[in-house]
């Protein structure tokens, strides 16, 4: 007996026709895919041309970082030279705080240099402020030669030469006694003379130039010393240095006198480089009014013969000490300073057998006579 088909059986001839309804809707929605697809290709082609010129841009700066890490890792690091320390500089000198009101008052405002960094302003400034300091310490700064006439002081100046003032002034009143005037001296006994100056050293040249000089005095000018420069150093043994000692102490006429200690004092202060006698002599009178110049030069000497020595320098006992580019050359420990002071300042004898008032009552004490023990 054949039985009935079930509901089972009938939902299963069902589902093997759904097939066919789905193959039947699928070309209908590919056809309105077909429809829309231009316009969503347009943009997604743009993107993608995009896309593919961007890659190739995006794959060489790969490249490039990835190789430039690859060479950083490779490439060995250079060795450098060791580095060597610089030895610490040598901390400069500095002058102590010791000097006039005026001095003290500059101090913040003194710090000398190499003279390249000094402005000619600057120079002009510290050159007359330490005249004018030592002009505090030397109230009393005269021409260290005895005389009386400017006869005497034109031979005693020529006698100066390559000897002390002290030893002029020890010889010269034995000559003076004897032969007063030009007249005197031009008609001496040449040995005579010689035998009085043999005390100064190169006695010989000396009398003839002093011994020269009166007879062109009595044949020139009459017997009298000249008041202008360029009749003094027309006198035998006579220059410039001489001529202005006797314009500016004689005469009173302006002149500076650039001796050794001038010359060495100068150039210590920067005020000049030059070392032939009459350049420096324009430099420095450059640097102050005319009127000045005499006494500068008592100044200046002064401090070169009783501080600011030549191979000593006393620094630790220098009243200018502050304003001095060469502090330190010398001795600075002010107790040892103090023994290398000359003359009245080390509580010595000073040069004149005949000083002025003004220098006794200074407390200056005159030299001894020559011979005198």
């Amino acid at each position: 007996m054949k039985e009935k088909p079930t509901a089972g059986a009938g939902g299963a001839g069902e589902d093997k026709g759904a097939p066919a309804k789905k193959a039947a809707a699928g070309p209908a929605k590919a056809t309105a895919a077909r429809k829309t697809s231009p316009e969503k290709k347009t943009p997604a082609g743009k993107k993608a041309a995009a896309g593919k010129k961007t890659a190739p841009a995006a794959k060489k700066t790969a490249l490039a970082g990835k190789k430039a890490a690859l060479a950083g890792k490779k490439a060995p690091a250079k060795k450098t030279a060791p580095v060597r320390k610089a030895p610490a500089a040598k901390k400069p000198l500095v002058a102590p705080k010791k000097a006039t009101a005026s001095v003290r008052a500059a101090l913040a405002k003194t710090v000398v240099g190499p003279a390249g960094d000094e402005s000619r302003t600057a120079l002009v400034r510290r050159a007359r402020r330490i005249n004018r300091e030592l002009a505090e310490v030397f109230p009393y700064a005269h021409p260290e030669l005895d005389f009386e006439n400017p006869f005497q002081l034109v031979v005693a100046t020529v006698l100066s030469a390559q000897t002390t003032d002290l030893r002029v002034n020890q010889t010269t009143p034995a000559l003076f006694a004897k032969y007063p005037t030009p007249e005197d001296l031009a008609a001496a006994n040449p040995e005579e003379v010689e035998e009085i100056l043999r005390p100064t050293g190169f006695f010989r040249a000396k009398t003839r130039s002093v011994m020269g000089l009166s007879k062109a005095l009595v044949e020139d000018f009459g017997g009298e010393v000249p008041g202008r420069l360029e009749d003094l150093v027309k006198l035998p043994g006579v220059g410039r240095k001489t001529a202005f000692v006797v314009l500016g102490n004689a005469f009173g006429r302006p002149g500076i006198t650039v001796d050794t200690h001038f010359q060495r004092l100068v150039r210590r202060w920067r005020w000049t480089g030059e070392t032939d006698p009459d350049k420096i002599e324009a430099a420095v009178g450059a640097l102050f009014p005319k009127s000045d110049w005499t006494d500068l030069s008592h100044h200046v000497i002064w401090h070169g013969r009783r501080i600011c020595h030549a191979r000593k320098p006393a620094c630790g006992a220098c009243p200018i000490a502050p304003l001095c580019p060469a502090y330190g050359e010398g001795e600075t420990d002010p107790e040892k300073a103090k023994k290398l002071l000359k003359y009245e300042k080390g509580g010595l004898p000073g040069q004149r057998l005949k000083p002025p008032q003004s220098y006794l009552d200074a407390g200056g004490r005159p030299a001894p006579p020559l011979g005198a023990g």
